[in-house]
């Protein structure tokens, strides 16, 4: 299940990682930002029949702040780091590894959004990718296509 569920409203994912199948709204919020931690206080309502939710309950709530149209997601495995670069290691029409440089934008659950350096259907290396040279020849797995949020 993915970490929050699309559409408006507030998601709580509670402690073991379930989303709770009732979305929240917003209540209210503090006017300062604590300075020890850099968090503000909201207050949200949740729908709570058969009371699941308890007091003193741990959990995190989601909000969809912004929505990408057509943005392409990677697995955060997939995804390194050389020098303050992100780069992937993408299967060529060859079967050779084409190690590539990528600008990442922000992380939605285990996926890096790529913002420039990938198009729409290329095939990257996700699993012992870290192993692969650039110009190595690779037997490639398709385990499904680059994702595509809309």
């Amino acid at each position: 299940m993915p970490l929050w569920k699309t559409g408006s409203g507030l998601h709580l994912v509670l402690a073991d990682g379930d989303v709770y199948p009732h979305a929240g709204s917003f209540l209210a919020a503090d006017l300062q930002v604590d300075g020890t931690t850099g968090t503000i206080r909201i207050s949200a309502l949740f729908p709570n029949p058969g009371n699941v939710l308890r007091p003193g309950q741990y959990g995190r709530v989601r909000a969809n702040t912004k929505t990408l149209s057509s943005a392409l997601v990677v697995p955060q495995r997939a995804v390194t780091e050389l020098q303050g670069q992100a780069q992937v290691k993408v299967v060529g029409p060859d079967s050779r590894i084409q190690v590539r440089p990528i600008r990442v934008g922000i992380r939605v659950d285990k996926e890096w959004v790529v913002q420039n350096g990938l198009q729409a259907g290329e095939r990257v290396a996700v699993d012992a990718a870290s192993s692969l040279a650039d110009g190595a020849p690779v037997r490639p797995k398709v385990i499904g296509p680059l994702s595509e949020v809309k």
